[in-house]
């Protein structure tokens, strides 16, 4: 019998645009992104639908963008049988960085009003943070994460960088403070990484440099009202799933300094005989990535109505 994980994007899956269709064809939809503004206080629909781009990958801005857009698709889902089934029948949820909070209020654990609020906050002080001491990251690829540790060990003498986001076997985001990077992009080209990018991103995400915006998230989280999820949730910290709901506290706090083991996590559901995923939310960066992990699993990508009128036929 098939067994059904829901995926969440994280940040970087954002464009202009995003959502807009949604809206226009489901009144459900269109309500996620106004009662989304209402919570915010600003106009998070425009950023989404016209931007400008500038405005919209702004940390603060496109971390509850991508929230509201994933959850709009399930709002959207929701109105069909179908899609009822098919959200209904999923076991266990994940979400990459912030899509946990996606995941989390899919699995129950949390209101998506909540969610969006409290990513709203992470993403400025995120971004306040990175403002405070400047970082960047880059993706390598073409090297195994500890061939990886070891050729880029000696970049440490120029500043903080460590291995932040394992997205798939063989590609690695690093992080961390810019001479120390850009040093240990060298290192892994050297050592026989086959691709070295920078990526345009705000900050040094997933590292130590995000130590006071954890600190200030963590206050945030503890106000929040948490209940024991209704369907397991993938924890980005440590590739487990967990119920508790202090224990799911934690994990968001940990998370924000701590490497996102998402390779491992998707090697989990796959072991654990997951065999359908579908990703709710802009972009289809988590289907590719799965590639890599569960080539011969169904995956499927909602995000915008061509896409949920075919996977509903």
């Amino acid at each position: 019998m098939s067994k059904t994980a829901l995926l969440f994007p994280g940040q970087g899956a954002q464009y202009v645009g995003m959502g807009k269709d949604l809206a226009n064809a489901y009144p459900e939809a269109r309500e996620v992104f106004d009662k989304a503004d209402e919570l915010l206080g600003f106009d998070l629909s425009r950023a989404c639908f016209d931007g400008p781009e500038e405005e919209l990958n702004r940390t603060d801005i496109s971390q509850p963008a991508i929230l509201t857009h994933s959850w709009a698709v399930v709002a959207a889902l929701r109105t069909h049988e179908k899609g009822r089934e098919l959200l209904d029948a999923a076991k266990v949820a994940a979400g990459l960085s912030l899509g946990e909070y996606s995941a989390l209020a899919a699995a129950g654990a949390m209101s998506w009003e909540d969610a969006v609020k409290l990513v709203r906050a992470r993403g400025r002080y995120m971004q306040e943070a990175c403002d405070a001491k400047p970082g960047t990251m880059a993706s390598i690829v073409g090297l195994d994460d500890d061939k990886l540790a070891e050729v880029m060990a000696p970049a440490r003498d120029k500043g903080i960088v460590v291995l932040a986001n394992f997205n798939a076997p063989g590609q690695v985001a690093i992080s961390g403070e810019v001479s120390a990077v850009e040093e240990a992009m060298k290192l892994a080209k050297a050592g026989g990484a086959k691709l070295t990018v920078p990526l345009t991103v705000a900050g040094a995400f997933h590292s130590p440099l995000m130590a006071p915006a954890e600190a200030r998230l963590a206050a945030e989280i503890e106000t929040t009202r948490f209940h024991a999820p209704k369907i397991g949730v993938v924890a980005n910290v440590d590739a487990e799933e967990h119920s508790d709901p202090m224990r799911l506290k934690a994990n968001l706090v940990r998370q924000l300094t701590s490497p996102v083991k998402w390779a491992s996590s998707m090697q989990k559901l796959v072991e654990w005989e997951y065999d359908t995923f579908i990703e709710l939310g802009p972009g289809t960066v988590l289907a590719g990535l799965l590639k890599r992990v569960a080539r011969s699993a169904t995956r499927v990508s909602v995000g915008k109505v061509e896409e949920l009128k075919s996977l509903l036929g």
